[in-house]
């Protein structure tokens, strides 16, 4: 995976927000019902696919297309709610991260897909 410049990204967007005075719709209510919108219209390229097919979209130019567009919206909307609320991605990430390696220990996850409450 490429490095990415968060703060770049997320300048660029304030600045494509900015000369449109879009700021007044993106309250972190309205970012969080279009974080879910874009989600679902993901979803929704990967909702007919056979698992197979689901697995093999990186050889699919069209659909590529439309999976690189709506993982743009989401991390769009996902870096304007981490702005406006000043979160630390990389810190609760990290901190996400010992959380579930708590509720999911090595020894009774590796290979497993059930829930932490399954074990």
């Amino acid at each position: 995976m490429k490095n990415v410049d968060l703060k770049k990204l997320n300048d660029n967007i304030s600045q494509f927000v900015t000369e449109r005075d879009w700021d007044q719709f993106h309250s972190l209510k309205n970012l969080t019902m279009a974080l879910s919108v874009e989600t679902s219209e993901l979803l929704e390229i990967f909702q007919w696919l056979k698992e197979d097919e689901s697995n093999q979209v990186k050889n699919n130019a069209k659909l590529m297309g439309e999976i690189e567009d709506e993982v743009a919206d989401i991390f769009v909307y996902l870096l304007r709610i981490i702005s406006k609320t000043d979160i630390n991605l990389e810190e609760v990430v990290l901190n996400k991260l010992k959380k579930n390696a708590l509720k999911y220990p090595v020894h009774l996850a590796k290979g497993s897909a059930k829930k932490y409450d399954q074990y």
